[in-house]
């Protein structure tokens, strides 16, 4: 037994894109737009289109690295149970099913978990950027000829419609396989039971893994609790790992009954810490500046992107973009605390009252105690900046102090 299931993990392994990990996973998850500092020197208008290049950038985070192994491994437990012998039976039952006939769920499992999180932290675009590492535009070829589509992801319906849920289901398949499944089950006018078989089916044929997004929808509605009971039975009756995301309020949902806390076993997240991972996303970020005017990344900086966030990801990369779009227009030209102040007292109204709750939930912002890892951040930030100045003027043949004084760094000459 022990040894046959080890050629079926071999088999699957064989089948499905190398896992990864370490370095190896944070560049492949990364993307870095191209810039070239130059750009500052360009026209208005060249420069307000480039720095769109902000929104583009993903930096990995240790919520993104454990987001991707969570789902790769979530995707093999399906591709195993797809080339097993309880696949070909339950095809037979969910034809019964769409028959109304009576059926049997023979996969059974509990291949589900959640992802939940505020708004803003980035999870939805690290399920994303893990979903396309994973996929890779490709289709996966099991040797029965079956074609599948590694990951798929779909939206809860804002009315929680079953049927809504299920056709948008197929819907995607078609999308990607130019078939004819939404199309014929419309016009079946098969009942919600029934419909849950022929999807059933779809999905044990074509899907690996299964992604519901804004899965919170289902807490205010009276079908929430159908939902999830359909998407159940979708795991039974598929063998499919089902990955469910949203904000904390689902969490709330799930924890009511134990048929549902038992599906909402997963991550949480929550915000960044005022911490080197905060410091390091931010000088990442700094990277990018379209300003006539170079500015470093300091302590005052940080302290006050945080104070003004909250380490809230969204709200940061809003905030710096916003800053220097501001700055240009204007012909203030700088990224500093000035531009930030501008951005977030004209841009982000409709975020002072969420600043503020939170304060008064006692996430005050931090300030003394963080203040000593800021400043070893900033020094490594340093030592890392004059080591990439370096290699840079060398690549360009350009005075070395000069190019430091170009990205603001302060130069003295000491006598020895």
């Amino acid at each position: 037994m022990r040894e046959r299931r080890g050629e079926e993990r071999e088999r699957v392994m064989d089948i499905m894109p190398q896992m990864l990990a370490g370095e190896a996973l944070d560049a492949a998850l990364r993307i870095a737009p191209d810039y070239d500092e130059r750009i500052r020197g360009a026209a208005e208008t060249e420069r307000l289109i480039a720095l769109q290049d902000l929104y583009n950038e993903y930096i990995p985070t240790e919520m993104s690295r454990e987001i991707y192994a969570r789902l790769y491994l979530a995707l093999h437990r399906s591709m195993t149970k797809k080339q097993s012998l309880l696949a070909v039976r339950q095809f037979s039952e969910n034809q019964n099913r769409i028959k109304g006939r009576a059926f049997t769920s023979i996969m059974g499992g509990t291949d589900s978990l959640t992802i939940i999180g505020e708004s803003g932290i980035g999870k939805s675009a690290a399920v994303s950027r893990v979903m396309d590492l994973i996929s890779g535009g490709r289709i996966i070829e099991l040797p029965n000829s079956m074609r599948i589509i590694p990951c798929v992801q779909v939206q809860t319906p804002a009315d929680c419609s079953i049927k809504g849920l299920l056709f948008e289901i197929l819907r995607k398949v078609d999308e990607i396989f130019g078939s004819r499944y939404y199309y014929n089950a419309a016009r079946s006018g098969a009942t919600t039971d029934m419909l849950i078989g022929s999807v059933s089916t779809v999905v044990l044929n074509h899907i690996g893994l299964l992604v519901v997004d804004e899965i919170q929808n289902v807490v205010n509605s009276k079908n929430g609790i159908t939902v999830v009971g359909t998407l159940t039975q979708l795991i039974n009756n598929a063998g499919i790992s089902i990955c469910m995301v949203g904000t904390p309020k689902s969490a709330l949902f799930f924890s009511q009954e134990m048929m549902l806390a038992r599906r909402s076993l997963g991550l949480s997240y929550g915000p960044f810490a005022c911490d080197e991972t905060f410091a390091g996303f931010c000088r990442e970020l700094f990277r990018y500046q379209y300003t006539r005017e170079w500015n470093r990344m300091d302590n005052a900086l940080l302290q006050w992107l945080y104070n003004h966030s909250l380490g809230n990801a969204a709200v940061v990369v809003s905030l710096i973009h916003d800053a220097q779009e501001l700055s240009i227009l204007d012909g203030y030209e700088k990224l500093d605390i000035v531009s930030l102040e501008k951005a977030y007292q004209n841009r982000m109204g409709m975020l002072h009252g969420y600043l503020y709750q939170e304060v008064v939930r006692n996430r005050k912002p931090a300030k003394v105690k963080k203040q000593a890892a800021f400043g070893n951040v900033m020094e490594e930030a340093e030592q890392s900046l004059v080591s990439e100045t370096a290699a840079r003027s060398k690549r360009i043949k350009k005075d070395i102090i000069d190019e430091l004084m170009d990205q603001g760094i302060s130069v003295s000459e000491v006598s020895v």
